[in-house]
């Protein structure tokens, strides 16, 4: 069962990752990280396991 509490906005993701949201905004464009669509409002979602992943290669790298 998917649950919002997994996902965040860009701003929290942004700031969970520290980097501004047009990072964010252009990881997507050049698909180096998944975006989810809430389907009520369109925002963009980010789920907070593929975040830690993200993190976890940066610092592996």
């Amino acid at each position: 069962m998917i649950k919002i509490t997994d996902y965040l906005k860009i701003q929290d993701a942004a700031k969970f990752l520290g980097v501004a949201p047009n990072t964010l905004r252009n990881w997507e464009r050049a698909k180096k990280i998944d975006t989810y669509r809430n389907p009520l409002n369109h925002y963009r979602l980010y789920k907070k396991e593929d975040l830690q992943e993200l993190l976890t290669n940066i610092k592996q790298s």
